[in-house]
């Protein structure tokens, strides 16, 4: 017969939850320390800085250096966590999450882009914003979607901090019992019931196993954001091609556009603005989707369905590995 704790580690696992098996979540606290955060944040500095000095002085750009640089310490830090801290588990379970859930993403953006097309258009076809974006250069560009992907990034992690604190109050004995129902949990469920365990206070999540549920939500959220804003890119690439020729973008930065790829079908300057504002309506629909209740509800309702069931298994497993131990 199984061991229903060996059952239970390979189910978190496989549902993007490694923080939540003891051993790992152990292994993962030793590549947390002090010393080995700052060893890798050090690391990555001085990777950022040598890329962008090796990059930004022969094309006498700093700003252009200096994107690259930062751009490069990120892709460290995050090379870091995926592998070191296992956050690739996370990642892949929460990408197969977000995908599955791309039904919700239609009728969310039926109610943002509506009006968030109305004010980015009115931006579109502005003098002021091309010009501005013709001089930001490539390197303040892709700083500033940087820019708008941590602020996106953070007040995500806030919202979604409220949403898992009013979690544990849903959790029941009827769900408790309810989950673990027909698995090699069943047992261990009803003996914790029976002893009147409280499992309201059992089922409050803390620490490293609560990050853990942060990042999957974070994550599932931010590949709906990306792609949203990929799609706000094409449509700009597009109306851009169709509606505003080489002329009138000459007219407006002084200059005629370029066309680094060879083909005349997507300046330069069309897709530096373009970026810019895909970026700005990612951070906006990022907004839209934590604050709509409709969506929320939808979105949420799902997932939180899923971390119930982790919940209840945790206690469980916990009660397995304290009888064992």
């Amino acid at each position: 017969m199984a061991d229903p704790a060996r059952s239970a580690e390979t189910w978190f696992l496989e549902h993007g939850l490694p923080y939540f098996v003891d051993d790992v979540r152990a292994e993962v606290a030793r590549r947390l320390s002090r010393p080995r955060v700052v060893l890798v944040l050090l690391v990555a500095s001085l990777i950022g800085l040598a890329s962008g000095l090796a990059v930004g002085i022969p094309a006498s750009s700093g700003s252009f250096g200096f994107a690259a640089g930062a751009w490069l310490a990120v892709v460290v830090v995050t090379a870091y966590a995926l592998f070191a801290l296992r956050m690739h588990v996370i990642a892949v379970w929460a990408l197969k999450r977000a995908f599955a859930s791309l039904g919700l993403l239609f009728p969310l953006a039926t109610r943002a882009l509506p009006m968030l097309l109305l004010f980015v258009t009115f931006l579109f076809i502005n003098t002021e914003v091309w010009q501005v974006t013709h001089f930001m250069g490539a390197g303040v560009i892709w700083g500033a979607v940087l820019f708008f992907g941590l602020a996106a990034t953070g007040f995500l992690l806030v919202r979604l901090d409220e949403e898992l604190d009013q979690f544990d109050d849903d959790i029941s004995v009827e769900t408790f019992l309810e989950v673990t129902a027909d698995t090699p949990l069943a047992d261990t469920a009803q003996r914790l019931v029976a002893e009147g365990h409280d499992l309201q206070a059992e089922a409050e999540v803390t620490g490293l196993q609560k990050a853990n549920l942060v990042l999957v939500l974070l994550v599932a959220q931010a590949v709906q954001v990306l792609l949203l804003a990929v799609a706000v890119f094409g449509f700009f690439a597009v109306f851009g091609m169709v509606a505003i020729n080489d002329q009138v973008i000459e007219s407006w930065i002084t200059v005629p556009p370029s066309y680094p790829l060879g083909q005349h079908l997507v300046s330069r300057e069309l897709a530096r603005v373009s970026i810019f504002l895909a970026a700005f309506s990612g951070l906006y629909f990022t907004v839209y989707a934590v604050t709509d209740n409709t969506y929320r509800q939808q979105f949420f309702d799902k997932i939180m369905r899923e971390l119930a069931r982790v919940v209840v298994a945790r206690i469980c497993y916990r009660e397995l590995r304290r009888t064992k131990g």
